[in-house]
């Protein structure tokens, strides 16, 4: 199976160096951010995807930081390595 991580920001300020723990190494691809310019939001996110570091966050050995833009969903997928 695939792995998908799903961030809500439900509050109107953007959260920049938020970090998420996620399940293993690699570099989660950003598919979905409901900021897009395609949604007509301001386009605000993760420049299609970001490495996982060894920094342990929410129970988990590695995480991502990532830019969470205002009221909106990001999705990543995890890459398989």
């Amino acid at each position: 199976g695939q792995r998908i991580v799903v961030s809500i920001n439900a509050t109107p300020v953007p959260r920049e160096g938020y970090r998420i723990g996620v399940p293993s190494a690699g570099f989660y691809e950003e598919i979905f951010n409901s900021d897009s310019e395609l949604y007509g939001g301001s386009n605000s996110g993760n420049a299609g995807g970001i490495p996982a570091d060894a920094i342990g966050a929410h129970g988990k050995e590695h995480s991502v930081e990532v830019t969470l833009p205002p009221l909106a969903t990001v999705l990543l997928k995890e890459r398989a390595v």
